[in-house]
């Protein structure tokens, strides 16, 4: 994913002793009754759960979406299908066979080659980091299973996940060009718990796909220690899944039109899709929470002058196809483009891109956010996977708030992306903080400058 992700809770934030999990679960029962936010989050999570890009339950997620923005009193609201090249997991296993046996935490990376249905096995070929791996000589690793170590960094803008990633992204495409059999990596995450962290790998073209997973941290900190003790380690790997073309998939869109509709209009996007292993709650049903409920409340007090758009995108987690496909179907112009795709902890910095004639606008959505503890960061925005195409094509203006994700990467396409991990309270902060935005961008009668 382009972006990036994050949740847990008002108090890791607000104090220096997290919470205990149980308190996750009371503090989710207590969501206020009749919450727009909260309402979304919950029943994408329940009434839906995983919803891996392509699948039955994709579909079932759209249907529930369209139908959940109609109630909402969204206009125009549609589903707008496409295919993607998508992935079907099959088993995922993974079993030490010496020095010692032991039983491994793993999980398949999307698009990763297949094992028989058997398995295999093989020795590991360790590697401390990816430019270790990069610099063994080619052909070097045949009939071996490489395994990736690296050691992600907590962040609070979780600038890690674009260095680190690199090890998921890219890789299992240079094990396979090495010769490797298959390859295994530590998982993309921050947690110590035997969750394994899945994702998205890509093989370049002319690349044989192989085999790709990974395992648990507490899993990788295992196979370092038998690394270093200079023993032989052989494991046995059964990764199953099957990457599959033309899978349906679409994004669905509604509208809150305007007072005047020959504006241009905000576009607001998140993505409906997720991994499989949890439900999807931080990554990314929040995020369609928190867009939807802000469109809703910018209407307090009457009708913005823009229309907003919202934008629940589908199949972002395989590559952003729902982005792509918007933004090919969508060539009127637009005036401004946000996104809210990093969990639903507090939001906590704004950043803008706007042209230089705007100025005073970005000065004024600076100061709305400074009573909520919201405070200005260095750098442009971007926006995000799923509004960054169309950005580019229009050279948008663009509000990026920035949510805190010194937790995010805990449970970042993990089982634990779960409901109960979501505060209400911080839900609601990132609600009123796009809010306060969209009502001043949403209410702005002179054009948007385009950014450049």
């Amino acid at each position: 994913m382009r972006n990036i992700l994050r949740p847990v809770l008002t108090a890791l934030v607000a104090a220096p002793l997290a919470l205990p999990v149980p308190a996750l679960a009371e503090s989710s029962a207590n969501a206020p009754a009749g919450d727009v936010a909260w309402d979304i989050v919950s029943g994408l999570t329940t009434d839906v759960g995983q919803r891996l890009a392509g699948s039955e339950a994709e579909a079932r997620a759209r249907a529930w979406g369209a139908e959940k923005l109609k109630a909402l009193g969204f206009q125009n609201v549609a589903v707008e299908p496409f295919t993607i090249r998508g992935y079907v997991r099959g088993v995922d296993k993974a079993r030490l066979i010496a020095p010692v046996p032991q039983v491994l935490a793993v999980t398949a990376l999307g698009y990763s080659g297949a094992t028989p249905d058997k398995g295999i096995e093989g020795d590991i070929a360790y590697f401390p980091t990816l430019a270790a791996l990069k610099a063994a000589p080619d052909g070097s690793l045949g009939g071996k299973i490489a395994f990736i170590d690296h050691a992600m960094r907590r962040a609070q803008d979780g600038a890690g996940y674009g260095p680190y990633g690199q090890v998921r992204r890219e890789g299992p495409g240079v094990a396979s060009r090495k010769g490797a059999a298959a390859v295994v990596i530590r998982s993309v995450g921050t947690d110590s718990h035997r969750n394994p962290h899945t994702g998205v790998t890509s093989f370049p073209q002319g690349v044989k796909p192989i085999p790709a997973g990974a395992v648990s941290n507490p899993d990788a900190d295992l196979i370092a220690r038998l690394a270093a003790s200079g023993r032989t380690l052989r494991l046995a790997l059964t990764l199953t899944g099957k990457t599959t073309e033309g899978m349906p998939s679409g994004n669905v869109v509604g509208e809150l039109p305007g007072r005047d509709p020959s504006l241009p209009p905000i576009l607001v996007g998140c993505h409906l899709d997720s991994w499989d292993l949890g439900t999807g709650a931080i990554d990314d049903a929040s995020g369609c929470a928190i867009v939807t409920a802000a469109a809703l409340k910018a209407q307090d007090g009457g009708r913005a002058l823009r229309t907003i758009r919202v934008l629940w995108a589908g199949s972002e987690e395989l590559g952003g196809y729902g982005g792509d496909a918007y933004a090919k179907a969508h060539a009127e112009p637009h005036a401004l483009a946000m996104e809210s795709d990093f969990g639903a902890d507090r939001v906590w910095r704004v950043q803008t891109r706007f042209a230089p004639a705007d100025k005073a606008l970005a000065e004024r959505i600076v100061a709305a956010l400074n009573p909520l503890g919201v405070v200005p960061g260095k750098g442009e925005a971007g926006g995000g996977t799923d509004v960054e195409p169309v950005i580019e094509k229009q050279k948008l203006a663009v509000v990026d708030l920035g949510q805190d994700g010194t937790h995010y990467f805990d449970l970042h396409h993990t089982p634990d992306d779960t409901l109960d991990k979501v505060d209400p309270a911080a839900l609601a902060q990132n609600v009123a903080a796009w809010t306060e935005v969209l009502k001043i961008v949403a209410n702005v009668a002179e054009p948007v400058a385009p950014a450049g």
